[in-house]
């Protein structure tokens, strides 16, 4: 399952859930507050009507995770890799833009020690020109620096086809560290995302844990070394396209024999399982926006009404083939249904006539 929040019109919020296998909104709701209690009170209704979730995906929002653990108990709240990597590139972007301007502040004094070498030495601009240079070169060396450390972290250490969770951990903590060592290099610019990251990382990384767990449950199943399971997880990092790929596809497939393609199903189809962001609640926030801009003012019939014909609206295409013709309710519970407008005594729909 996943969690989050979204905002519109003067930030009232809407809270809203979904289900991260068949995009059910099982909640949306325009409250006042986002605060625990208002959280709790709607997370306690959907218990109470059979929500059971292993586990929920959701930003560091306080509120949320303060609420599900009063409503839900024990049930496990993973961390959101989306906003933290969102944050952490726009940290990057910023040094980067920093850099470029010590770049232009230098060049400009460059011009200018050039205009006035030619009526004779000026001491005072060829000192600025020198302190200009080193800033120059100290920001683009913390900007790389720090798009360096981003980078390892997206695709190294929160990328869904990695490492065992034991060694994402040290390499989240050696980005962590190194961040803080250039710290004090732009405190105001490095301290928060430093901070943000060192106080999650225990649940940016659970969803490793869960990964870990099922790559040892089809190893176990199909008779298969680990190491192998694991290395058949690491060829989803290459494009398909690429030479690597297919030499370790067939270094595999000579190693494993007839049980290759049964296990590389089996690890597709759990990575495809493993759900580590909140971007099915970004995406639901995109389309509602739509929707949101036909009404002056939410309340709560016309969300349960645009909730109802979410869930019951089929898809007419989708990246995934398994949810191609079929609606969010379909696929969760496993059972066709009429047309939404036939649910709702509306239809059946009719030919116009002319």
């Amino acid at each position: 399952m996943m969690a989050g929040r979204i905002a519109f019109q003067g930030a009232t919020p809407v809270l809203a859930g979904v289900d991260a296998a068949s995009t059910y909104c099982y909640l949306l709701a325009a409250e006042q507050r986002r605060d625990a209690d208002t959280w709790g009170v709607h997370l306690l209704d959907a218990a109470q009507q059979g929500l059971d979730p292993d586990y929920t995906v959701a930003d560091a929002g306080q509120g949320l995770r303060a609420g599900q653990r009063a409503a839900w108990g024990d049930t496990p709240c993973h961390g959101d890799v989306f906003h933290i990597q969102r944050q952490c590139d726009g940290l990057a972007h910023t040094l980067a833009r920093l850099a470029q301007g010590a770049t232009s502040q230098r060049k400009t004094l460059q011009a200018k020690t050039g205009r006035a070498g030619q009526r004779g030495p000026d001491d005072e601009l060829a000192a600025q020109l020198a302190l200009a240079r080193q800033a120059e070169t100290q920001a683009h060396e913390l900007a790389r620096d720090v798009r360096t450390l981003t980078q390892w972290l997206r695709h190294d250490v929160l990328a869904l086809a990695g490492p065992a969770l034991a060694i994402r951990q040290a390499l989240f903590d050696f980005i962590v560290e190194e961040l803080a060592a250039r710290e004090p290099a732009d405190v105001r610019r490095i301290r928060p995302v430093r901070v943000a990251l060192q106080n999650q990382r225990d649940n940016l990384l659970a969803f490793a844990g869960v990964l870990d767990g099922k790559l040892a449950d089809i190893a176990q199943t199909h008779a298969v070394a680990e190491p192998l399971v694991r290395e058949a997880c690491l060829l989803h990092r290459l494009p398909s396209t690429s030479s690597a790929y297919w030499q370790g596809w067939n270094r595999l497939r000579a190693t494993m024999g007839g049980k290759f393609h049964t296990l590389v199903d089996a690890v597709t189809q759990a990575m495809a399982d493993t759900p580590r962001s909140s971007s099915l609640v970004e995406n639901l926030n995109s389309r509602l926006r739509t929707y949101f801009t036909l009404r002056r003012h939410l309340g709560g019939a016309y969300l349960d009404l645009l909730r109802f014909f979410l869930n019951h609206r089929r898809f007419l295409r989708s990246r995934r083939a398994e949810r191609q013709g079929k609606s969010p309710r379909e696929l969760m519970t496993g059972q066709g249904h009429p047309h939404w407008l036939t649910l709702l005594d509306l239809g059946p729909l009719q030919p116009q006539r002319a």
